[in-house]
């Protein structure tokens, strides 16, 4: 019986064997996919608010400690907005910072400092310096947007113990003190476990990790700990969260530049 009697024979076969082609994720398309997921998961949470004690060491191990309070308003169709006060020592006491960030396009940064009686607004081109005398710089404290990076899926590596991608952030901001950030992701829950920084030269410059994850509202994950280790100068921060809690009515009259002043 001649085969051309059954075209769609033909037809089946041949969609079978570019079916594998059609669903072939590249490894730029998989390391999007991997934060959009994570980025899935910790929508719809609305404000938060928590208090941190900051912990710097130099590199010879002394301790400096500043306790804060943070807190942040999600948003629907842009970057989060945060604001962070100063508690403690009494030389930074009443300093905040008001951070407004965008998906697209340079974030909105201002600095109260109390002593000049002044709001200083941090220019993009300043977002790589440090924070505070951390080793977070600006930048770091911008909310995680889709559209901040590139990627470009790694390897699948262990971390913490847990199973987890590895994914290359390539900043789409051209101020950015980064070449690259190299992101460990769980696979089980998409939280972050590990970050690596590199700099304008592409070297290594820090390392931020995660730990004591712990689930709010039955959905969100917050880490108790984050280290940052600037493996340059030797230095590093450690940021020591309690005191989560969700829902607290904050509104957009919570963050603006009046909100800086009031913050005390």
């Amino acid at each position: 019986m001649p085969l051309r009697l059954f075209p769609g024979i033909f037809l089946a076969l041949a969609l079978l064997a570019v079916q594998p082609l059609l669903h072939a994720e590249t490894a730029e398309q998989k390391g999007h996919a991997i934060a959009a997921e994570s980025i899935s998961r910790d929508s719809g949470w609305g404000d938060m608010k928590a208090d941190m004690q900051m912990i710097l060491r130099n590199r010879q191990g002394e301790e400096s400690l500043r306790e804060i309070r943070m807190q942040s308003l999600e948003q629907a169709n842009d970057g989060d907005k945060s604001l962070t006060i100063f508690d403690k020592p009494l030389d930074v006491k009443g300093t905040a910072f008001l951070s407004f960030s965008h998906a697209v396009g340079a974030d909105d940064q201002w600095l109260y400092l109390p002593a000049l009686k002044r709001i200083k607004r941090i220019s993009s081109r300043n977002k790589s310096g440090p924070f505070m005398g951390s080793e977070f710089a600006y930048e770091d404290l911008s909310s995680f947007e889709i559209e901040k990076y590139s990627y470009k899926y790694i390897k699948d590596e262990s971390v913490n113990g847990l199973d987890c991608f590895v994914v290359e952030q390539y900043p789409a901001d051209a101020h950015s003190g980064y070449t690259r950030r190299l992101v460990w992701i769980d696979k089980a829950e998409y939280r972050v476990q590990r970050v690596e920084f590199y700099d304008r030269k592409n070297s290594p410059l820090k390392t931020l990790s995660y730990s004591g994850y712990q689930q709010y509202l039955d959905r969100y994950w917050r880490p108790e700990r984050m280290d940052m280790i600037n493996h340059q100068n030797g230095k590093s921060t450690e940021l020591r969260w309690t005191n989560y809690h969700f829902g607290n009515g904050l509104n957009e009259a919570d963050f603006n530049k009046n909100s800086l002043k009031r913050a005390h």
